[in-house]
């Protein structure tokens, strides 16, 4: 695919209705994807390390990113910006995100 990650990706997920995916890589970019025909859609950047975990809310409004950097972002779906960033609490690393059915919570 052109405009391709530059170093291993660790985690991809779909949209709830299915149209893009995203893809996480330890190059510290999230990308998102049209299904259809795997066209680049946008790179988002703003983690400073490596990303394990890419998670689309329910609703495919927001998409949440958690990097190495010990931080997990929110970004809008619609035009990729950056709503909000969460620095994590001392403790065991998180590797992995998902939302709850209703999008009212990100584990």
């Amino acid at each position: 695919m052109a405009g391709g990650h530059s170093n291993d990706v660790t985690s991809v997920a779909l949209s709830p209705d299915a149209q893009t995916l995203a893809s996480a890589s330890e190059d510290t970019t999230v990308k998102r994807w049209r299904v259809s025909d795997g066209a680049l859609l946008r790179t988002l950047t703003g983690h400073s390390d490596g990303v394990s975990s890419v998670a689309f809310s329910p609703g495919g409004q927001t998409l949440a990113s958690e990097s190495y950097d010990n931080t997990i972002n929110l970004w809008r779906v619609s035009d990729g910006v950056l709503i909000e960033t969460y620095d994590e609490e001392t403790g065991p690393k998180v590797l992995t995100l998902a939302y709850s059915p209703n999008g009212s919570k990100l584990a």
